[in-house]
């Protein structure tokens, strides 16, 4: 009777040995006037050599964890990270240059461009790697940030390969023209909308006298050097030019980034790994496909991250690696 109470108490420990809270700690690397700072999370027990990602957040005044004023509360990249971290992968994930504690790194947030912010992923890389001992780092951007690590991964230096989630397949500038187009409300704008976008690819500001004030929010003129060197980008050109492994992650019920622009980088980059979770919106939580109920989730602190993206990424990278 003893031999079999230990047995059931041995059976009970394991879990919650294997369930060990991962070490979180606070790292910066230089900045110029001041250190861009982020957190490491480290698996419980990680050995040397642990697999470790950087989060490069998305777009606007976006958080180390996937939060914003403007109604994310939802946490995304610090579950992702708490994710990777049960599933044996280390990450970073960071401030980025101008915004919240690397605010002091930047005068004016609006001048620091996608190629700014990608030279800062090539640094908090090389970061991971020394944090970790791991011989290379993975980039793993979310939405905008999914085109900083395409940025970045041309380099190639220290980057193990490129993890794309909710990652547009074409230039801004067509994405606003859709977007502008489909909405009929838009139509006493419209014209003077494309014609400021049509200067902005060009690479030339536009003189906002006179423009209507409903635009003003997109072409105000401080914004404006920033949008410039964003058009320029072709998120599809720079992952077929991309030549390490790559992960496309895209859920179905995403309402900011299709599916068909995640089918727009594999076509681009045909080696690369297609993973579309179906039911997961773009916060990377389980969300309908209607609009009202897909939006609630992302003030919605108490979602936990939808259940296969953590497993997908973790999956490729130790594809990748041959770890287990």
């Amino acid at each position: 009777m003893r031999t079999l109470v230990l047995a059931v108490l041995a059976a009970i420990a394991l879990p919650c040995a294997a369930m060990a809270a991962p070490v979180s700690s606070e790292v910066e690397i230089p900045g110029g006037p001041a250190p861009l700072k982020g957190t490491l999370l480290k698996p419980d027990n990680a050995k040397p050599g642990t697999p470790v990602v950087v989060i490069l957040a998305g777009s606007g005044p976006t958080d180390r964890d996937g939060n914003n004023p403007l109604g994310v509360k939802g946490a995304p990249y610090r579950l992702l990270a708490e994710g990777l971290a049960a599933e044996g992968v280390a990450s970073i994930r960071v401030d980025k240059r101008g915004m919240f504690a690397s605010g002091p790194a930047a005068a004016d947030p609006t001048k620091v461009f996608v190629d700014h912010l990608a030279l800062d992923a090539l640094a908090w890389a090389a970061k991971a790697r020394a944090a970790t001992g791991a011989p290379c780092a993975w980039l793993a951007g979310h939405s905008e940030g999914a085109l900083v690590a395409l940025i970045a991964g041309q380099s190639g230096e220290g980057v193990c390969g490129l993890i794309l989630i909710s990652g547009g397949g074409r230039p801004l500038g067509a994405v606003l023209r859709e977007q502008l187009r489909a909405n009929p409300a838009n139509a006493p704008v419209l014209s003077q909308a494309l014609a400021a976008l049509d200067a902005l690819e060009a690479g030339k500001t536009v003189d906002t006298t006179g423009m209507h004030p409903a635009l003003m929010p997109l072409f105000y003129p401080a914004v404006q050097p920033f949008l410039i060197n964003l058009f320029a980008k072709d998120p599809a050109k720079l992952a077929a030019a991309y030549r390490g492994p790559m992960l496309i992650l895209q859920g179905s019920t995403d309402l900011q980034v299709p599916v068909e622009d995640a089918n727009r980088l594999k076509a681009a980059q045909p080696k690369a790994r297609l993973v579309v979770l179906e039911g997961v919106n773009h916060v990377l939580k389980v969300a309908p496909a209607d609009r009202g109920g897909n939006l609630a989730t992302y003030a919605n602190p108490d979602l936990p991250l939808a259940p296969g993206v953590a497993p997908a990424i973790a999956g490729f990278i130790k594809s990748q690696t041959g770890t287990n």
